[in-house]
C-alpha cells in the first residue's frame, strides 16, 4: 500500500522560496506570478521533489501542471539531449496545455526541448522533431506507443514519468497502454501520478510499477461557498429547452453544457443555434485543427456556449467560467464535483445547474450523499427571460495565418492593434500563437475594423492574411472571407 500523507484540510498557503529551488526557477516563478503555492503544490512540491513517487489526488485548474513541472524539470540535464521526462495526458487538448505551460516554467533555462506528441497529427513531423532530440515530451497514450513501436522515441536517458487525470486516462481504456509504456520506461526513474478520483484501478495501475509511493489526497476539493448549486426537474422532451431558458435567465458569458453522449451534444447544440445563441461543440468526432479553434474561441469569449461530452472537456482550464450546466445528471457523484468544479474558481462566483428527470432521482440522493448536503430544487417556471437581447459574447476572435514558424510573438500583434491600427489594449485580449497560425481575441464591436486594419498594415513587417472566425448555424464555426488586403510592392 502506498505510504499515507492525507492531511485532512488544505495546506496553508506558503510562498515557493521555502522549496529547495534555484535563484533563476524562482525569479521566473515570480515573472509569472505565481507567488505562493496552491494546496495541491504545498502538499505535493516537497515529496517529489524530495526523488519519492507520488499519488496526488488534484483537480483541473489547481496547479497540479506545476506540482509536476517543477520537479520534471529539477531532474533535467539540460545538456543531455535526450527524452528525460514524459508526461501522459488522456487527451490532445491538455496534452497541448500541458506542453504550453511546462514552456513558460522552463523559460529560465535555455534551449530546454519540449515536444507534444499527439493524434490527430500526422506522425512524420513529430519523428524529425525526435531526430532532433527533445528533453520532455507531452502526449497521449495511443500515440506515444506509435512512436515507441516504431523506434521513433527512445527513453533510456528518462528519469521522470508523470500521469496526468490517471482516472480519465483508464476510463477511456488506455490501461494496457499504460503499463506497456511503464514497462519500456527505466526502472530506476521517479514517477508521479495525478488523478481527480481514486477508482480501485489507480490502487492495482500503482502497484505494478511505482516505488513506495506517498500520496496526497485533500479533503477539500471545491470552494463549494463559491459555486451556487441548484436542481430542476424536466420531462425528457423539455430537457434541450430548459437549456435555452436557463441561459436567457442567468444570462452568464461563459457557460460549459457537459452532455452524457455525443448525440445529446449534436441535438442541444442544434437547439442553442436555431435560438439565436453562440455555441459551438467539442467531441471526439472533431478534426485537430477544427478542435483547437473550438476550444480558443471558447477561451476567448468570443463563444458563449460550450457543449461537450466529459471525455471531450476532460483537462478544460477556462477563466471566468460564470455556470456549468449539467444536462443530463452524470451517475457518477465524483464526475458531477469534477464537472461544477470548473466554475467558482479563484476570487469568482459560479452557477452549478443541473437538469433531472424523475427516473434519475437516485442519481441525485447518491450526489447529496456526496456533497454531504441536501440539493436545491427549483421549479422550471420561475425561469424567466432576463433580457429580449440575444446573448452575445462578448469578444471576437481573429484568426491570423502566421504563427511561431514566421517568429510571430503576442507583441507583435499586441503592438500592430495599438500601434498604427489604433486600438487600445483594453479592447485586445487573449493573443495565442500556434506553429502555423495566431488567434487574437478582440471586442466584438471593433472585430470588422481590427481585421481590416490588420490586413491593410503589418504584422513583423510583413502583410498577414487575416479572417474572423465567426459562429453560424452550422455545427461548427465557419471562418469568414478574407479581407481584401493591399499586396507587398
Amino acid at each position: 500500500m502506498p505510504e499515507q500523507n492525507s492531511p485532512t484540510q488544505e495546506p496553508a498557503s506558503a510562498p515557493f522560496d521555502r522549496l529547495p529551488l534555484s535563484p533563476a526557477v524562482l525569479a521566473n516563478l515570480g515573472q509569472l506570478g505565481y507567488l505562493n503555492m496552491t494546496p495541491i503544490q504545498a502538499a505535493s512540491l516537497p515529496i517529489s521533489l524530495d526523488g519519492h513517487d507520488l499519488i496526488a489526488q488534484a483537480k483541473t485548474g489547481s496547479g497540479k501542471t506545476a506540482a509536476f513541472g517543477l520537479p520534471v524539470l529539477a531532474n533535467l540535464n539540460v545538456l543531455r539531449f535526450g527524452v528525460q521526462a514524459m508526461v501522459l495526458c488522456p487527451t490532445r487538448e491538455l496534452a497541448d496545455q500541458v506542453t504550453q505551460e511546462l514552456r513558460r516554467l522552463a523559460r529560465c533555462e535555455d534551449n530546454i526541448k519540449i515536444l507534444a506528441l499527439v493524434g490527430g497529427s500526422p506522425m512524420r513531423p513529430q519523428m524529425i522533431s525526435l531526430e532532433h532530440g527533445a528533453h520532455i515530451v507531452v502526449g497521449t497514450p495511443g500515440r506515444i506507443m506509435d512512436h515507441l513501436q516504431r523506434g521513433s522515441l527512445d527513453l533510456e536517458a528518462l528519469n521522470t514519468l508523470v500521469l496526468d487525470e490517471a482516472d480519465r486516462m483508464l476510463d477511456m481504456g488506455f490501461y494496457g497502454e499504460i503499463f506497456a509504456i511503464a514497462k519500456l520506461c527505466p526502472k530506476k526513474r521517479q514517477t508521479l501520478l495525478f488523478s481527480a478520483t481514486f477508482p480501485a484501478e489507480i490502487g492495482e495501475l500503482s502497484k505494478r510499477f511505482m516505488h513506495q509511493p506517498q500520496e496526497v489526497k485533500l479533503t477539500e476539493l471545491h470552494a463549494s461557498d463559491k459555486i451556487r448549486q441548484r436542481f430542476y426537474q424536466v420531462e425528457k422532451d423539455q430537457r434541450l429547452q430548459a437549456v435555452a431558458l436557463l441561459l436567457n435567465h442567468f444570462r452568464p458569458v461563459s457557460t460549459l453544457a457537459f452532455c452524457n453522449t455525443r448525440q445529446q451534444c449534436r441535438d442541444l447544440l442544434q437547439v442553442l443555434r436555431q435560438q439565436g445563441f453562440y455555441a459551438l461543440a467539442l467531441h471526439g468526432e472533431l478534426e485537430q485543427r477544427e478542435r483547437d479553434q473550438v476550444l480558443i474561441q471558447f477561451a476567448n469569449r468570443s463563444c458563449s456556449v460550450l457543449v461537450a461530452t466529459d471525455v471531450a472537456a476532460r483537462g478544460l482550464d477556462i477563466d471566468k467560467l460564470e455556470a456549468v450546466i449539467n444536462v443530463d445528471v452524470t451517475p457518477d457523484p465524483e464526475v458531477y464535483i469534477h464537472r461544477i468544479g470548473r466554475t467558482g474558481r479563484v476570487d469568482q462566483d459560479g452557477w452549478a445547474l443541473s437538469l433531472a428527470s424523475e427516473n434519475q432521482m437516485k442519481r441525485v440522493d447518491a450526489i447529496a450523499k456526496e456533497i454531504g448536503t441536501e440539493v436545491e430544487w427549483h421549479p422550471l417556471d420561475e425561469l424567466e427571460a432576463a433580457s429580449k437581447k440575444p446573448l452575445l459574447p462578448p469578444m471576437a476572435t481573429l484568426q491570423i495565418l502566421g504563427g511561431r514558424k514566421e517568429k510571430i510573438r503576442p507583441g507583435d500583434v499586441l503592438g500592430a492593434l495599438t500601434g498604427e491600427a489604433g486600438f487600445t489594449s483594453a479592447q485586445v485580449g487573449k493573443i495565442t500563437v500556434t506553429e502555423t497560425t495566431t488567434y487574437v481575441a478582440v471586442d466584438r464591436r471593433i472585430a470588422h475594423e481590427a481585421q481590416r486594419r490588420l490586413a491593410e498594415g503589418k504584422v513583423k513587417g510583413k502583410t498577414v492574411k487575416v479572417r474572423i472566425l465567426e459562429v453560424t448555424g452550422d455545427a461548427q464555426p465557419r471562418e469568414a472571407v478574407p479581407a481584401v488586403r493591399r499586396r507587398d510592392r
